[in-house]
C-alpha cells in the first residue's frame, strides 16, 4: 500500500500543519504520533495538537518563524519511516453498564446493525480499540477499531445533556463523554471512571496511542 502523501499549509501567523487523506489508518497515525513526540521539544515551539490524520504544530508569537516551523514538519514527516512502531501506550480497561437507563439507545443500535442487544454488548466488548487522538471536549478520546457491524448513524436529534461517562457509537466510532454535553451519539452504556481531572497529571485518562479495552460490568453492580 503506498504512503499516503500529506499536504502541508500555514494556520494564521503562528501555526503550520499537516493532513493526510481520508481515510484514516493506524500505520499512519502512529506516524503522526511520532512525529509530535519528536516536534515538542524543539525551540520556540508552543503546542503540538495530533489529530485524527493532521498534526498541527504552534509557535511562540515572539520568537517563532513559521517558515522553520514548516521545514520542521516536512523534514520531520519525510525521515520517519512509514512503519514506525507504535507507541507503547497503555492497557485501560473501561468498565462500563450496557443498556438500561445506563445505555438507552442500546436497542436502537441492535435494530438498526440486524444484532440482538446481547451480541451488540459482546462485540463492542471484545474489541481491542486504539486513541487515535483527543478532542471536541478535554478528555474525549476518538477511538479506532470498532467492529464494522457496530457501525451505526448519530441520533437524528441530538441529546441537549449527555451524562458524564456515557459510552456512544456515532459513524464508525465509539468514544465516552467526560463531561456533561449536548451529544448526537448512540448511547449503549455508561462508565463510572473520570475522563478528566483538571487537576490530574495529565488531566486525561486516556491519551493517544492508548489500547481500550470495554469490561461489561453485572446490572446489579450498577
Amino acid at each position: 500500500m503506498p504512503d499516503a502523501v500529506p499536504r502541508f499549509y500555514f494556520l494564521g501567523e503562528t501555526a503550520v500543519a499537516l493532513a493526510l487523506p481520508a481515510p484514516a489508518c493506524l500505520r499512519q497515525q502512529r506516524r503522526i504520533w511520532q512525529l509530535a513526540a519528536q516536534l515538542r521539544h524543539y525551540p520556540t515551539v508552543c503546542d503540538v495538537v495530533p489529530g485524527m490524520n493532521n498534526l498541527t504544530l504552534s509557535l511562540d508569537p515572539a520568537h517563532g518563524d513559521p517558515e522553520q516551523g514548516m521545514a520542521w514538519l516536512r523534514e520531520g514527516w519525510q525521515a520517519l519511516s512509514a512503519d514506525v512502531s507504535a507507541p507503547s501506550g497503555r492497557w485501560v480497561e473501561i468498565p462500563v453498564w450496557y443498556g438500561g437507563d445506563a445505555g438507552p439507545d442500546l436497542a436502537e443500535v441492535a435494530r438498526h446493525t440486524g444484532l440482538s442487544c446481547a451480541e451488540v454488548i459482546a462485540c463492542h466488548s471484545a474489541a481491542d480499540y486504539r486513541v487515535y487522538f483527543l478532542g471536541f471536549q478535554p478528555g474525549f478520546a476518538y477511538l479506532g477499531g470498532l467492529p464494522d457491524c457496530l457501525a451505526a448513524p448519530r441520533r437524528g436529534q441530538p441529546r441537549t445533556l449527555v451524562p458524564a461517562g456515557s459510552v456512544g457509537i456515532g459513524g464508525r466510532q465509539t468514544g465516552i463523554y467526560p463531561a456533561n454535553s449536548p451529544g448526537g451519539w448512540q448511547l449503549i452504556g455508561h462508565t463510572p471512571l473520570r475522563l478528566f481531572d483538571p487537576q490530574g497529571e495529565p488531566p486525561s485518562l486516556l491519551l493517544p496511542g492508548d489500547r481500550i479495552r470495554f469490561v461489561p460490568q453485572e446490572p446489579d453492580h450498577a
